[in-house]
């Protein structure tokens, strides 16, 4: 992926926080890639496939303290799992949904699917390296994944 469509997520990432908190609040770290390794995943996460121009997924995952506080300044005061779940399939929906703004139709992008607990396996393409991108809001840590290549 070249760094321009990195720069697509970034700025998906950078838009949706901010419109929830204080932009100085959210540190978003340096991209890095990871060799057809998953990074450590957290309590919830939301995965997204992706189709037609070019395959992969993006994901994006959050610790439980994260996603709550989320939620509270959002205005929801109830936190339960259900809550939770909603909230990380929109975060992962919304970002992947950005760059199909920017990347055109042929830019597919299925419904979120959402994970409870770090799950045992997300699959990465094998070929391929993914990036990283790590989040840091008030101590907790979250990060995109994104795993695309062309067909």
């Amino acid at each position: 992926m070249k760094g321009e469509k990195l720069q697509v997520f970034l700025s998906g990432v950078q838009r949706y926080f901010y419109q929830i908190m204080d932009p100085e609040e959210l540190v978003v770290g340096t991209p890095y890639l990871v060799e057809n390794t998953v990074p450590s995943a957290k309590d919830f996460t939301g995965v997204i496939a992706i189709s037609g121009r070019s395959k992969g997924i993006v994901y994006f995952t959050a610790p439980r303290e994260l996603l709550e506080r989320l939620l509270l300044l959002m205005g929801e005061s109830d936190t339960d799992d259900s809550f939770m779940i909603d909230l990380v399939g929109e975060v992962a929906n919304t970002i992947a949904g950005n760059a199909r703004s920017e990347f055109g139709e042929e830019f597919e992008i299925s419904v979120p699917i959402v994970l409870r607990g770090a799950p045992d396996e997300i699959l990465l393409p094998r070929k391929d390296r993914s990036f990283v991108i790590p989040i840091t809001w008030k101590g907790r840590s979250a990060a995109i994944v994104i795993a695309l290549r062309k067909p």
